[in-house]
């Protein structure tokens, strides 16, 4: 029998009870939208995790203060990070391009007749804009030499600058936080929100202000300022490796300890975003697999409707032999119609899951993005499904008798 004619008798057969063969496909549809938009959700955070890390800058190095077991609140263990330590590697490793430490606080900032309590104070030195790769929109940065001489002067983020000047122009004003008075020198141009950080909610001034009047340390004169961390730019013709082996070799020096055991970790962008990655692809396989347990449903439902198909067209299976069907035409017959269900349950999931991805991205709070090879691996294994669970019922049927077949009422 050719082919053609083998899927016309299975469509029409399928037609005849329309609805039936809808319930049937509907395990197949969830499955396949599920598989498409687990995926999907997956996919959404990696790039998101990603997109957070490499907005930080390009090619930075992560140099971070070890902690002891006290817990997160914990001072650093003997030696520990110090602001110092940051100029050592700007002028003693080659291949950086840039070095940036920061020191955060919270407190409540006064403009005119505006009053905004909790805003976060970073303070940090002039390699900022560059490392992070944020851009001045008015004004100017501060310089190494007021940084050295403790000046109040402040960079506004985008935001915050609209919020206590509105359309005034903030550059020269005078702002308080918390009870000491700063000059506007610059705002920076918008950058948003990444991960939970709001960069243009932000107040930024040089380091060794926050040092001195929002986080002051009584060992500070003994040891140094402490800072947790200290983020690395290096340049784009060096060689990475290199970069970290002459950092770890000069902490080691300065700290006084080994190479075995020292008080500072150092990790890079790479590293993080592969343990990242790790993570979401351990997690999609198990979003993966739950959706591929409706499918596997979805197959049992092909296979138990193609069970009473061929039980309720046992007397129409005994007349096409009787007119000179083989058994591998009924076979094939029945075969392509679970054949069928599949496949068209697996279009129409296709078009759920896409859909319903999108919709995730539009309207829920998660970002999605779809790959396009999910949409082939659920599709593939909807008809997979479809052979594999309507084999046994299309086996049965090729096997009937024809005489008991054509006695069946």
């Amino acid at each position: 029998m050719k082919t053609s004619k083998v899927i016309t008798i299975a469509w029409n057969g399928l037609v005849k009870n329309k609805l039936r063969s809808l319930l049937t496909m509907l395990g197949v549809i969830i499955g396949v939208a599920a598989v498409i938009i687990m995926i999907a959700i997956s996919a959404g955070a990696e790039a998101t995790i990603e997109e957070e890390i490499t907005s930080l800058g390009s090619n930075l190095i992560f140099v971070q203060a070890s902690f002891t077991r006290g817990g997160p609140g914990a001072q650093p263990s003997s030696g520990g990070l110090v602001y110092d330590d940051a100029f050592a590697i700007a002028d003693e490793v080659s291949g950086v391009a840039g070095v940036v430490v920061e020191q955060s606080s919270s407190e409540t900032v006064k403009a005119s007749n505006n009053s905004i309590d909790g805003v976060s104070v970073l303070g940090s030195t002039e390699d900022l804009p560059s490392v992070r790769d944020i851009n001045i929109a008015q004004g100017r940065y501060f310089t190494q030499q007021e940084i050295d001489r403790t000046q109040k002067v402040v960079v506004l983020g985008a935001s915050l600058a609209e919020e206590l000047f509105g359309e005034a122009p903030p550059v020269g004003q005078i702002v308080t936080v918390g009870t000491t008075k700063f000059t506007v020198i610059g705002v920076f141009a918008e950058k948003g929100l990444v991960g939970d950080v709001d960069y243009d909610a932000r107040v930024y001034m040089p380091i060794t202000v926050v040092f001195q009047k929002f986080t002051p340390s009584q060992f500070a004169r003994m040891v140094g300022d402490r800072v947790r961390l200290i983020y690395v730019e290096v340049a784009e013709d060096a060689n990475q490796d290199d970069v970290i082996l002459q950092i770890e070799l000069l902490l080691a020096k300065r700290h006084d300890v080994s190479l075995d055991e020292p008080d500072f970790s150092i990790t890079t962008q790479q590293d993080i975003i592969t343990t990242q990655e790790a993570t979401t692809e351990a997690f999609r396989n198990l979003l993966a697999w739950v959706a591929a347990v409706s499918l596997i449903v979805g197959g049992i439902g092909i296979m138990n409707i193609m069970m009473v198909s061929v039980t309720e067209r046992t007397r129409e299976i005994g007349i096409r032999q009787s007119i000179g069907a083989s058994p591998n035409d009924i076979r094939m017959q029945f075969l392509t119609e679970a054949l069928l269900l599949s496949l068209v349950g697996g279009l129409i999931g296709v078009f759920v899951g896409v859909g319903g991805s999108w919709l995730f991205n539009l309207t829920g709070g998660m970002r999605t993005v779809i790959v396009p090879s999910s949409i082939l691996l659920a599709f593939g294994s909807s008809a997979a499904v479809g052979i594999f669970f309507g084999y046994y019922p299309a086996n049965n049927a090729a096997q009937l008798d024809p005489i008991e077949a054509l006695r069946h009422e």
